[in-house]
Formats: C-alpha cells, sequence, structure tokens
C-alpha cells in the first residue's frame, strides 16, 4: 500500500552542470501530473511523463527538474542593423533631453529586442543522460517515501477494520438472543394488558412476525463477506485507494440497514462503534493510491 501524498528532492553538481530534480504529490482521485522544465527540455517532457506514469496510478504529482550549464552550448549572433536602428532613436531621444549619444550606454542598445539573438544547441539524449541518474534516484526516494507513508496508513486502517469486525462478531452473537428477547417484550406487553389471561400462541406469532420484520442475518452475512474483501485489499492490492471507497460504500449500507432495523440498546452501541471505524476508513483512504 502506498500513500498518495510523498516527496523527493536531489541535487547534484558536476564539471558539466548543476541538475536537481524535485517531486511532490497530494492527493487526487486520478494522476494528475505537472512537469515543470526548462524550454529549452521541452523535448523530453514526454520521456519524463510516461516514466512517471508508469510508477505511479493516483495523485497530482509536481516534477520540477532545474539545470544549469557550467558552460552552455550557446550560440550568439548580432543584428548589427537593428543596433544601428535603435541606436539612432536613442540618440535623438538624448539630444532631446539636452543629452548626447556619447551619454548612452552600450547595455541599452543590446538590450534591445533582436539586437541580441542566442541559440541554444539541445540534444535530447544528451541532456538526458545529465538528467536520468538524478531522476532516478529521486523516484526510488519518492516511491520509499510513499510506502513508508503508505505502511503506517494500513496499520491504522486495519486497525479501524478490526473494530468493525468486533461489532461483526457481536450482531452475529446477538441473533439467537432476538428470539427471546422479542419473546420477553410482548410477554411483559401482554401480561400489562391482559394478566394471566396471555395468549402463548398470539405471543409465539407476534414474535415471529417481529423477527421477520427486524431479523438482520442477511445483513450480517454481507457485511461479513465486505469485510473480508476490504482486508484483501488493504493487505494484497499494491493501489487499492478505489476498491476501498468503493466496498466502504457497501458496508456503509449494511450498516446503516442493521442500524435502522435495531430495536435493542446493546446493538445500537456496536452499530455506532462500527460506523465510526468506517468513516475513519474513508478518510484515511483518501490518501490512499
Amino acid at each position: 500500500m502506498k500513500s498518495m501524498t510523498g516527496y523527493a528532492y536531489n541535487e547534484i553538481t558536476n564539471e558539466i552542470a548543476t541538475i536537481s530534480v524535485e517531486i511532490k504529490s497530494y492527493n487526487s482521485r486520478f494522476l494528475d501530473l505537472n512537469i515543470n522544465i526548462p524550454s529549452f527540455l521541452s523535448r523530453l517532457e514526454t520521456t519524463i511523463r510516461e516514466k512517471c506514469s508508469n510508477a505511479i496510478q493516483r495523485g497530482k504529482v509536481d516534477v520540477t527538474i532545474r539545470l544549469r550549464e557550467l558552460a552552455p552550448k550557446v550560440s550568439v549572433s548580432a543584428d548589427v542593423k537593428a543596433a544601428k536602428v535603435y541606436a539612432e532613436a536613442i540618440g535623438k531621444i538624448a539630444e532631446a533631453v539636452g543629452q548626447t549619444s556619447k551619454d548612452i550606454p552600450l547595455s541599452v542598445i543590446i538590450n534591445q529586442d533582436g539586437v541580441l539573438n542566442s541559440v541554444r544547441e539541445v540534444e535530447p539524449a544528451y541532456y538526458w543522460s545529465l538528467i536520468e541518474p538524478v531522476f532516478n534516484d529521486s523516484m526510488e526516494q519518492f516511491g520509499s517515501d510513499r510506502i513508508r507513508e503508505g505502511n503506517n496508513l494500513q496499520k491504522d486502517l486495519l486497525k479501524q477494520l478490526t473494530t468493525i469486525q468486533e461489532a461483526q462478531a457481536f450482531f452475529v452473537e446477538w441473533m439467537p438472543k432476538m428470539e427471546g428477547a422479542f419473546k420477553e417484550q410482548l410477554m411483559k406487553r401482554f401480561t400489562e394488558l391482559l394478566g394471566d389471561a396471555v395468549d402463548q400462541q398470539r405471543v409465539m406469532t407476534e414474535t415471529a412476525a417481529l423477527l421477520m420484520k427486524y431479523t438482520i442475518n442477511e445483513e450480517v452475512v454481507r457485511l461479513k463477506s465486505h469485510i473480508e474483501a476490504l482486508k484483501q485489499e488493504m493487505e494484497h492490492n499494491p493501489a487499492p485507494g478505489r476498491k476501498i471507497d468503493f466496498i466502504c460504500q457497501e458496508l456503509n449500507r449494511e450498516i446503516n440497514t442493521i442500524g435502522s432495523k435495531n430495536q435493542f440498546v446493546e446493538v445500537g452501541q456496536y452499530v455506532i462503534k462500527a460506523k465510526d471505524a468506517l468513516e475513519n476508513i474513508r478518510e484515511q483512504a483518501r490518501n490512499v493510491e
């Protein structure tokens, strides 16, 4: 089991460049990848996205890669005609305010659009060879962080599931007692109304009717089945988040039905415990991949 939240950061500096990779993720119903890389590395985005998609199934994931070359392969060209046009125009402005063209710093002309044009020599395979080791280390660290947090989540989820199992076991234990409890209640009511002239057959008939109306046998059987399915997902599915959410809906349906049929304080107490544990599971499952 993995958490959808995780973080990793790695940075190296060698004789060629300084490279850093940061990966962080948050909860999301689906995989939402956001790749932040320098524009000259845009051709590597598909490769990075594919590697992330192969390793991550759910979550909002931000991947930021920075690369600063110590001696970048850049070719620079100068547009002399454009520089002269800018210099002439700026010179006229200088004269208009009482200065001369000599007062204009060269940097003002150089910084104008189109005067200097730089082209970076981009070789995707070369840059990926620099980035890949750092990226792989970051992905490994990111995966370990999510597994560590996922193990903590799994322990808590199984603890909450144990509470629901205890409630289900109590319901099983209580069901045989329901007939006696209904019979006792009816005998008390009939005795209060009729005294000693109580019709035993009438009591048995009413008891049977109550058992038909309020029996929870089917719900308890389905509850046990859903508990087992949920446990299997938690323990064996590497990415059970969506399945947990679905099974929790089924568990909630059965627990609510048992609660609506319930006529006894003892059962009601366990219904409340089960609903509270289930809500905790659903809340925590939002963090599970």
